[in-house]
């Protein structure tokens, strides 16, 4: 289980997959989530196609071996994003 802080989301210190509508996806430590923005911490990101491999790809891959941070934070309006999921939950083959 994650942290707990009253004043953060309830995903706060979890790793999340966060899946935009665009070509990118984003592996991190969720900081907090509101109606505006998801900020995560220690992050990795891909863009659909990146070393051959599509969004689904990238993210089996992640949940089988793990990911190295590229940015220490990142913003993504929630406007944007398709799906957020726990790292921990994504069923692997």
């Amino acid at each position: 289980m994650g942290t707990f802080h009253n004043d953060k989301h309830a995903l706060h210190g979890i790793t999340v997959v966060v899946d935009t509508k665009g070509p990118y996806v984003f592996v991190g430590r969720c900081d907090d989530m509101d109606d505006r923005e998801i900020v995560l911490h220690d992050v990795a990101t891909h863009k659909d196609g990146q070393d051959g491999k599509s969004k689904a790809e990238y993210v089996d891959a992640v949940a089988r071996f793990g990911f190295w941070k590229k940015h220490e934070t990142v913003s993504i309006p929630t406007n944007e994003v398709a799906s957020i999921r726990r790292l921990g939950e994504i069923e692997v083959d």
